[in-house]
């Protein structure tokens, strides 16, 4: 690791405190927020490196939105994407095994961008994307770029955020979609970071000594949630996930 976590500062605990804290409230509703702990653990640890670490996080905080959301899931749309997923996955580790200095965030950023982009146009212009949400194809394409980006990177919130968003999912339904979707992808995942030596038993320590602030995260982003406008939740995934883009392509520090 770049960055040894028993010999962090007082500081750098703080910081994988909030992106541990981020985590939890990203499974709770609002999936553009993942976006933080992937900046934040990338910088205590290195790109590459802070995939295997966010991972066993991850699979935390999806267990814990499943026990809270699982009956609110639409498994229709689960099986539309998780399928392609599961080929974005290896799409994700053949790339990380072939080009394992590879700076995939500006990539990423692209997309997501991309994505919001059609989404701002598809409120304004409804019309337009009547059918095309709901088709099996977009289902698998969204599922594909979802596999891949979260092999990759972990940043795979914004992608079936925004996919979610535009079948038009209601708040509840949103949550428990999401949960199980990224519990399976995530679970899908640990052999290949297993495979390419980013989860080690020595990043599985601090991953324990994290876990209670992503529960604790996950329970207070549900209380936030539950008190927010249909309207307000749907700008708000909109609005992390073109946060998070910029940040992503470096736009903010240009202005540093």
């Amino acid at each position: 690791m770049p960055t040894d976590w028993t010999q962090f500062t007082i500081g750098q605990w703080l910081l994988a405190g909030l992106a541990a804290v981020g985590i939890g409230i990203s499974k709770s509703g609002l999936p553009g927020v993942s976006l933080l702990h992937v900046v934040i653990m990338a910088s205590l640890f290195g790109a590459r490196e802070s995939t295997g670490i966010i991972l066993p996080m991850l699979v935390v905080g999806d267990v814990t939105a499943v026990a809270l959301f699982r009956r609110h899931s639409r498994w229709n749309l689960l099986m539309r994407t998780l399928p392609a997923a599961t080929g974005g996955v290896i799409l994700g580790w053949v790339i990380m095994a072939a080009f394992p200095h590879w700076q995939s965030g500006k990539t990423i950023g692209v997309i997501v961008l991309a994505l919001a982009s059609m989404q701002f146009l598809r409120d304004w212009k409804p019309a337009w994307f009547e059918q095309v949400p709901q088709s099996v194809a977009v289902g698998a394409g969204f599922g594909l770029l979802a596999g891949a980006t979260t092999m990759i990177a972990n940043a795979a919130g914004p992608v079936m955020g925004l996919y979610l968003l535009t079948v038009g999912l209601p708040k509840r339904e949103f949550v428990g979609t999401s949960a199980w979707f990224f519990l399976i992808i995530n679970l899908l995942k640990v052999p290949f970071s297993l495979q390419l030596g980013l989860i080690t038993s020595h990043s599985l320590q601090l991953n324990a000594l994290l876990a209670p602030l992503i529960i604790g995260g996950l329970f207070l982003g549900r209380e936030v949630v539950v008190r927010l406008r249909q309207r307000t939740f749907d700008s708000l995934v909109l609005v992390f996930a073109v946060v998070g883009a910029f940040k992503l392509l470096g736009v903010f520090e240009a202005f540093s």
